[in-house]
């Protein structure tokens, strides 16, 4: 049976992965660092609609949290790299299953209006 108590969000383990990787800019991130090692640049331009600042607010923000890291390199000027963490790569399964879910609805409701 049901409990009727409300859940609470700080304990909900879905909000939890939601608050990590959810949010206007963090998915289409991943979405290009799933596919290759990337550098600050190459990202911002993949996603232009995004300020420089925001950009690294969001990796920073992953970086943070275990799914991407950030490799520095000494060089001049200096080189830096962003790829998934070995955390971030068991989080790749889910993250292509969620975009393989998103083109099926995508297409389901494109065809039903």
């Amino acid at each position: 049976m049901a409990s009727s108590n409300p859940i609470d969000p700080l304990f909900c383990p879905t909000e939890t992965a939601l608050g990590m990787i959810g949010g206007k800019w963090k998915g289409m991130i991943l979405w290009c660092i799933c596919r290759k090692t990337m550098r600050f640049n190459e990202l911002h331009r993949m996603v232009p609609a995004i300020s420089q600042r925001m950009l690294t607010k969001q990796l920073r923000e992953l970086e943070e949290n275990g799914i991407i890291e950030r490799h520095v390199y000494a060089q001049v000027p200096p080189k830096v790299e962003y790829s998934l963490s070995p955390q971030g790569q068991r989080l790749r399964p889910i993250l292509d299953q969620l975009e393989e879910w998103s083109r099926e609805f995508l297409i389901e409701r494109q065809t039903r209006g």
